[in-house]
C-alpha cells in the first residue's frame, strides 16, 4: 500500500465513522498530536483532512449526503 492509499483509506474511515462531522474528528487528532509535539502526524492528519474535504466534496457534487 502506497502512501497516498494510506491517507486516503483513513479519510475513508473518517467518513464512515463520523460522516459530516469527520472534519472535527481529523482537528482533534491533529489537535492531539500538537500537544506530543508529533508534527510528522500532525502532517499526516493534514493530508486525511485534505482527502476528506475532498470525499465530501464529490459526494455533494454527485448529490450524496
Amino acid at each position: 500500500m502506497t502512501r497516498d492509499q494510506e491517507i486516503w483509506g483513513k479519510a475513508l474511515w473518517v467518513e464512515r465513522h463520523y460522516g459530516e462531522n469527520g472534519w472535527f474528528h481529523i482537528a482533534q487528532q491533529q489537535d492531539r498530536l500538537l500537544e506530543l509535539g508529533d508534527f510528522d502526524g500532525m502532517a499526516l492528519w493534514r493530508k486525511v483532512g485534505e482527502r476528506f474535504d475532498q470525499l465530501r466534496s464529490m459526494r455533494t457534487d454527485a448529490g450524496v449526503h
